[in-house]
Order: C-alpha cells, then structure tokens, then sequence
C-alpha cells in the first residue's frame, strides 16, 4: 500500500564552479564542495555529511518540541551522529548513531528518554527513512549544570 501524498519538498542545485554548487532550499542558501584533493574548492561541506544533519536536525525539533510540552526544562541541547562508511564505492553510511547531550538542572530522564522515542518512532521522517536501508541506534546523556 502506497502512503497518500500530502505535499513536496523540491530543491535548486546550481554549478557554481570546478566541484563547487549552490544549494537553494526554501530561499535559504547553501555552498557544498569537495575536497581540494578531489577538484574541489572546499568551499562548504561536502554532500553526504549532510544527511548526518538532516538527521539531527529532525530528530532534534522533535525532542524540543516535545520536551517543551513535557515541560522539560534545559539550559542546552546537543545533537552528535557518526556514521559508519563503506570502503567499497560507491561508498555508502551502513550505520548512524545519535548522542544526545542534554544539559540543565533536575532533568528527568523517563520524560527526556520518552520525547526520544516518541520521536524515532513515530516523528522524525529522516530517521524512518533511514532505518530503511541502515542500521540506526541513539543513546541519551544527561549533564547536570
């Protein structure tokens, strides 16, 4: 059974120069390049590190928003993925973890732990996405300050 399609994401990529594109998504404006040692500029980050951040960046508007109605207060929150690469090309992620670093006073991790899984399974698109074709685990740390 096929999902009903309830709207589209699209992007611009434009050739800037050598290696080099400009990225266009929802008005907002990003550089990605290769290495030098590749033809490139090293003029923004390069492709595929950018699913590690759209990653993140998914899962951790998902936390907020969520530790926000659990009324978990922090003071600062932090996303960390490493991803595992194949050696053989094309070289694909087989593997990503997820640290998330949380930092305040009296947090409680049931909540905190909670606004995590609510998220990884049943929020964040990217990370279903993901676990399609790799392997996808997290874990969660608390910092007292």
């Amino acid at each position: 059974m096929t999902d009903k399609i309830t709207g589209k994401d699209s992007v611009n990529v434009y050739w800037i120069k050598n290696m080099a594109f400009e990225a266009e998504i929802g008005g907002h404006k990003i550089t990605i390049d290769a290495d030098v040692g590749v033809g490139g500029d090293n003029l923004g980050p390069k492709p595929k590190p950018l699913m590690l951040v759209a990653l993140a960046g998914c899962t951790g508007m998902d936390v907020v928003s969520l530790m926000r109605k659990m009324k978990v207060n922090f003071d600062k929150f932090n996303i960390k993925v490493d991803a595992d690469l194949t050696e053989k090309h094309p070289k694909q992620y087989i593997r990503m973890h997820i640290i998330y670093e949380i930092f305040g006073k009296d947090l409680r991790y049931d909540k905190i732990k909670r606004a995590v899984e609510l998220s990884q399974d049943r929020s964040c698109g990217v990370s279903a996405m993901y676990k399609d074709v790799l392997e996808l685990t997290y874990k969660i740390e608390l910092y007292e300050v």
